[in-house]
């Protein structure tokens, strides 16, 4: 079965949540980096937002100035149903850039 890689990027994201991805026919996230782009700590929160709650990849993460998190490795996955939104928010204003790769529709 051939696999359909994407990805997606956002940034400059600040104190709102941004959406990073809203899940199609079950997509498979293979890697979610999240970037701090500025010259400051941030405290980074990673959430999956669905039917009104939000469940957390990644809740108050510290992310040095100039550095990077990798918060899927090793192989692992996390499988996101039709209709969940991938999201993230930092504590600064315009200060964390996010890329992450996932596999369209794993099944339909």
């Amino acid at each position: 079965m051939a696999q359909d890689f994407r990805n997606t990027l956002a940034r400059e994201i600040g104190t709102g949540d941004t959406t990073i991805l809203t899940a199609g026919n079950y997509d498979a996230v293979i890697g979610i980096r999240c970037c701090n782009i500025v010259a400051t700590t941030i405290l980074v929160d990673v959430k999956i937002a669905k039917g009104g709650a939000d469940y957390f990849i990644a809740k108050g993460v510290n992310i040095p100035p100039n550095s990077a998190i990798e918060l899927i490795q090793g192989g692992a996955k996390i499988v996101l149903a039709s209709g969940d939104v991938l999201e993230a928010v930092s504590d600064t204003a315009s200060s964390l850039d996010v890329v992450m790769s996932y596999i369209d529709t794993i099944s339909s």
